[in-house]
């Protein structure tokens, strides 16, 4: 289907929004956010807030529903706004520890198959050949070829002097304590999940979790969290796509009270919750859990008649007692 919505100036951009319902209250605050932060952006805060329609197919019987264009009665442009802040306090507090444990994990990956082989990136004998062999019908390659391609991309597009020092002086392969520091997020956690089952296990248990297809799958998901963090995406409330795995009931306690509920499991909250847990193991005196949940408890008051609220991104109920 062609895009057909023509281009619109800030005034019409207001304009448009007034006729859908929208309460503007200041006129030169709502263009200067619109100038500053744009109106797809903040669409995406004031999207809550639209009128939402159930429609039943007369044929079929099928119902669906549909977001309509009118805003609910008396919905604030500036709680859109707010809503976009919190965000991006979240975000920014996310960063902070998504490296961290980056870094960390790509440390310990490093000092465990380093100990073995100083290249064991490279060799895959050092890893699980069930795992590695396993064919991408897309590439047509298997999952270990494709990392060594995902990390010759990285290599490439690196300008650290540390790789041209150490290719002028060594030659090309790096050391794996050397090569970890050009993966990303997620060439970690894609090498983590080819790993053997017991330097998997080995490096899990460090982090409090017995069974290492559990932290293989948070790994994948803090990746995804991280790409939607990185890129300044939506994150308080949207849908999960790559949802981890949750351990036995019993075995991890605070994910106890995510298991059997698939409504908590594909939200926000599980996945800040992981990041909650590695955060404690990694620095166990750290106050990042204690700022994230005073951020969480500021969310914004609202004029709107509709009230959004934290438990939009997954909380359990009394999740306060246990984080």
């Amino acid at each position: 289907m062609p895009y057909i919505r023509p281009w619109k100036s800030f005034n019409e951009q207001l304009a448009l929004l007034k006729s859908r319902g929208l309460v503007i209250t200041d006129d030169s605050a709502a263009l200067d956010w619109l100038k500053r932060v744009g109106y797809y952006r903040l669409s995406a805060y004031w999207y809550p807030y639209r009128i939402f329609q159930l429609t039943q197919d007369p044929t079929t019987g099928v119902i669906s529903s549909k977001r309509q264009e009118q805003f609910i009665q008396n919905t604030h442009f500036l709680d859109a706004v707010e809503l976009y802040l919190f965000d991006k306090k979240l975000r920014l507090l996310l960063t902070d520890a998504l490296e961290r444990i980056e870094v960390a994990i790509r440390v310990d990956i490093a000092h465990l198959l380093g100990e073995r082989d100083t290249f064991a990136y490279c060799d895959q004998s050092q890893f699980h050949p069930t795992f590695s062999n396993r064919m991408n019908h897309k590439t047509g390659k298997s999952a270990f070829e494709n990392w060594q391609d995902r990390y010759a991309g990285l290599v490439n597009r690196s300008k650290e002097d540390f790789v041209l020092h150490y290719r002028r002086t060594h030659g090309g392969d790096l050391p794996i304590w050397v090569a970890i520091e050009l993966w990303d997020f997620g060439a970690m956690s894609q090498l983590f999940s080819l790993m053997k089952v017991p330097d998997q296990t080995k490096i899990a248990a460090k982090y409090q979790v017995t069974d290492f297809r559990v932290f293989a799958s948070w790994l994948r998901s803090l990746n995804y969290l991280r790409n939607v963090v990185a890129h300044h995406s939506r994150t308080w409330n949207r849908n999960v796509i790559d949802q981890p795995k949750l351990p036995k009931k019993g075995t991890v306690d605070w994910c106890d009270h995510f298991v059997g509920s698939n409504d908590l499991s594909s939200k926000p909250f599980l996945l800040i919750s992981i990041v909650r847990h590695l955060m404690l193991n990694i620095c166990p005196n750290t106050e990042w859990n204690n700022r994230v949940r005073d951020h969480l408890l500021a969310f914004p008051n609202q004029e709107s008649d509709k009230k959004r609220s934290i438990s939009d991104m997954g909380t359990p109920n009394n999740w306060q007692t246990w984080w």
